[in-house]
């Protein structure tokens, strides 16, 4: 029987496109500006992203201590809230619409490890959140999710799979308990 052996795990092949001084670059930016409780400045963030390629809208919020891996592989719309200690590992492209609202500590989870190699290789996915979506507190939405407009992830609830229109979900894994009805 075969066992893992992660020395001869492919270290870095995710992030081939993207040079070492940047990737190390955006690292203690992020530490500084992003993560910190103490740097609530908007505008900054929102600048210091874009300028590292993340596409955002107008009237986006992001709160303190949120952790945006690669801003590279980001795109926000208009007007969504980002939360306290929101966690964004965005290996692949994380497409986030408008008037979403991502609440506190939850993570979106771009990668995950075949099982079945020894090598435990990484394997990525991307992850869109359609218009309207709101992703409860300490929620964890997984690799190649969708969430489709207007559905809801329910407080501490795992998106393993897509989730549909006018939907909410509660869970682990998350299932559908009711249709969304908005007035």
């Amino acid at each position: 029987m075969n066992k893992t052996d992660l020395s001869k795990y492919p270290v870095g092949e995710w992030a081939a496109n993207v040079s070492v001084v940047k990737r190390t670059l955006w690292f203690f930016l992020n530490s500084m500006f992003l993560q910190s409780s103490l740097f609530p400045m908007m505008g900054f963030k929102k600048w210091l992203l874009r300028k590292f390629g993340a596409k955002i809208g107008k009237g986006v919020f992001i709160k303190p201590s949120v952790n945006i891996k690669y801003p590279w592989n980001l795109t926000i719309g208009d007007d969504t809230w980002i939360g306290e200690g929101v966690w964004i590992d965005n290996l692949g492209k994380v497409s986030i619409g408008s008037n979403v609202c991502i609440s506190q500590d939850s993570m979106l989870m771009c990668g995950n490890h075949n099982y079945k190699k020894s090598a435990f290789n990484l394997m990525v996915g991307e992850i869109t959140i359609e218009d309207g979506v709101w992703v409860g507190a300490k929620c964890l939405v997984c690799p190649g999710v969708t969430l489709h407009s207007h559905a809801v992830l329910a407080v501490g609830s795992v998106a393993s799979t897509d989730l549909e229109t006018y939907s909410i979900y509660r869970g682990n894994p998350a299932v559908k308990i009711k249709d969304r009805i908005i007035e």
